[in-house]
């Protein structure tokens, strides 16, 4: 059976993509180990053939080694075009493969490369700002056992990156690729995630004018999320993880042990109230602890306000993980089915904002295209029109730079 491009996108991440030898990659954004590993596929664009959503930006599992058994095959190449293949069924898939950017192979004005100091992930530049997370250096570590930062930063990617050389690389981002929105994340900072993060929001605001998002592990005291919101932060995202509090103490114990799951809760809350609606996410990890207990956890979320951001687990080499099996195509189109259906129920704006597609999960909006068409699914999907459009000038002032108070 042909899936559509919602469908395709979800079967890729549970089943990965082989790329043989003779396939030219040539001129395409490579595979990269930054940021934690999570990007660490093939960025491919997925047409949907659609008036819901043009495209679909998935990046694909290719080097992991479950990947190596896909029944998905990338075939042609850059002057033909690129198509992949469903060898169970012989279906071709007609995609795009984006250009790797200009700019990622130029230096910032202190000499370093700005591909290790951010990289595109869909349609957003992600920098891992922070020095490597500190659950790392604890003995034994106290790392989540599905993440690879302790082996990235510092390696695939800066491990100290300066505020100049994050605003020139925003900058060039913006200018050359069409950049909206930069995500900035870090690991656990002891109570220093936001003081470290403030200063690069400020600038990238004053200086550049991108929409700016931070993902940082939850402070105890939320007057500090207060100084974020008045520096002009337009995001703000919780790594829940899990909500089963088993799977959560046993796949990360250093968050368990420091924070325990309230504390992000319970921060996401303080943050949803505090900001625009549609401006808070909580991530989730599907594919791991039982499937009933992550609707629950998409319930909470959004019974909050948040949207909730659904990562499907994908065993990344080199983490501690990395032989888990990937999740199946069933279980995870149930969950991206239940993400849409939950964030339709709380009148949340998904995909209001312009320009941001990420490539490394099933975006709230894509799975649009996995709904029932209903009475209750067109007037959703009414209500995000409108609410687009009303965002429109909001967001374009957004993206001006902000004059230093």
């Amino acid at each position: 059976m042909r899936l559509n491009a919602c469908e395709l996108e979800i079967d890729l991440f549970c089943s990965g993509m082989r790329v043989p030898d003779e396939v030219s990659l040539a001129g395409v954004r490579g595979v990269s180990r930054t940021r934690a590993g999570l990007g660490s596929g093939l960025e491919v664009v997925l047409p949907t053939g659609s008036r819901i959503k043009d495209e679909i930006w998935v990046n694909v599992p290719v080097v992991e080694n479950f990947a190596h058994d896909s029944p998905y095959r990338l075939t042609g190449g850059p002057a033909q075009g690129y198509e992949i293949v469903d060898e169970r069924f012989d279906l071709h898939y007609p995609v795009r493969l984006p250009q790797e950017p200009g700019w990622y192979a130029r230096q910032t004005s202190q000499g370093v490369p700005m591909s290790r100091v951010g990289v595109l992930q869909g349609t957003y530049l992600g920098i891992y700002v922070s020095m490597v997370c500190a659950f790392w250096n604890y003995r034994p570590a106290l790392n989540c056992r599905f993440c690879t930062t302790g082996q990235n930063v510092g390696d695939a990617e800066e491990a100290d990156k300066s505020i100049a050389d994050v605003v020139e690389t925003c900058r060039a981002a913006r200018d050359e690729s069409g950049v909206t929105f930069v995500h900035l994340n870090g690991g656990f900072q002891g109570t220093k995630g936001i003081e470290f993060t403030l200063p690069y929001v400020r600038a990238i605001k004053e200086e550049v004018g991108l929409l700016v998002g931070v993902q940082l592990a939850p402070e105890r005291d939320f007057s500090r999320y207060d100084a974020l919101i008045d520096a002009g932060i337009d995001h703000i995202s919780f790594c829940l993880e899990f909500f089963d509090p088993a799977w959560f103490g046993r796949i990360c114990p250093g968050k368990a042990r420091v924070h325990g799951q309230q504390l992000f809760l319970d921060a996401m809350a303080y943050c949803a109230k505090r900001m625009p609606r549609g401006s808070v996410s909580g991530e989730i990890i599907a594919g791991i602890e039982p499937i009933e207990r992550t609707l629950q956890g998409i319930d909470v979320i959004t019974d909050l306000g948040a949207f909730p951001t659904v990562c499907i687990f994908r065993p990344t080499q080199g983490a501690d993980m990395e032989a888990w099996p990937s999740p199946s195509y069933e279980g995870m189109r149930h969950v991206m089915e239940y993400v849409y259906d939950a964030c339709r129920r709380h009148w949340l704006p998904i995909g209001a904002a312009p320009n941001i597609e990420v490539s490394l999960v099933v975006n709230p909006d894509d799975a649009a295209l996995l709904a029932r068409r209903d009475f209750g699914f067109y007037r959703y999907e009414a209500f995000r029109k409108v609410a687009k459009t009303v965002a429109r000038p909001i967001f374009a002032r957004r993206l001006r730079p902000r004059p230093a108070a």
